[in-house]
């Protein structure tokens, strides 16, 4: 086998990249529509425009890595018909005015946004069955008052247990609060979350579900 010398043939050119920011290059989307998140659920998020269509949207690839949360306000493209099968696209989340995260290592050096733009906090805790736990409260209490989220006490199970003694602990905040027992009429606490974004937080076993469902 003869070897030869490389010459200017063997030498391959490529085109340079291209210096301009990506950002230039993305449409400007001027056709987008406004709508908040109501649902998240593996990757799919369902939104709802001004008219109280709900629409089924997922995040664009140009978004990146970061997260949408339920509350989030952002934009759609795309099919927004709300018709079985269609699928817009969300291009854009504003800014958040407040929000709710968790840690998500034992360490707590992590945290992660589960909802955001939040006008509620509802704490809900039993008054018996789980006992109520004054420190989970107080925690929940600090960081609606840091966020600017009114927080709304709600005890169940009164009828096992008078929660009167334990909601006397917050009585210099002027904290809202409801006492509920089996079978209790819940129009009071519906006004109350009407046309608000409410972030129901609580133990297992203390109601949440109920009052989801009720």
């Amino acid at each position: 086998m003869v070897r030869r010398r490389p010459d200017e043939s063997d030498i391959r050119i490529r085109p340079a990249k291209s210096t301009r920011p990506r950002s230039k290059d993305r449409p400007s989307h001027s056709d987008s529509i406004a709508a908040q998140v109501i649902t998240v659920d593996r990757g799919r998020t369902l939104c709802r425009i001004a008219s109280g269509q709900l629409v089924s949207a997922m995040k664009a690839r140009e978004l990146g890595k970061n997260a949408v949360v339920v509350g989030d306000l952002v934009n759609i493209v795309g099919d927004v018909s709300g018709d079985a099968g269609s699928l817009a696209r969300i291009v854009a989340v504003q800014p958040r005015r407040n929000s709710l995260s968790r840690t998500i290592d034992d360490a707590g050096a992590f945290e992660k946004t589960i909802a955001a733009n939040l006008d509620q906090m509802v704490i809900v805790a039993a008054s018996a069955d789980p006992a109520p736990r004054q420190g989970f409260i107080d925690r929940c209490l600090a960081v609606a008052f840091d966020q600017g989220i009114k927080p709304i006490i709600v005890m169940s199970k009164s009828d096992l247990a008078d929660p009167d003694e334990f909601l006397r602990a917050y009585k210099d905040l002027e904290v809202d609060y409801f006492k509920l027992k089996r079978g209790d009429n819940l129009t009071q606490l519906h006004k109350a979350l009407e046309a608000k974004v409410s972030v129901l937080i609580g133990h297992s076993g203390v109601g949440k579900s109920t009052l989801v469902n009720a």
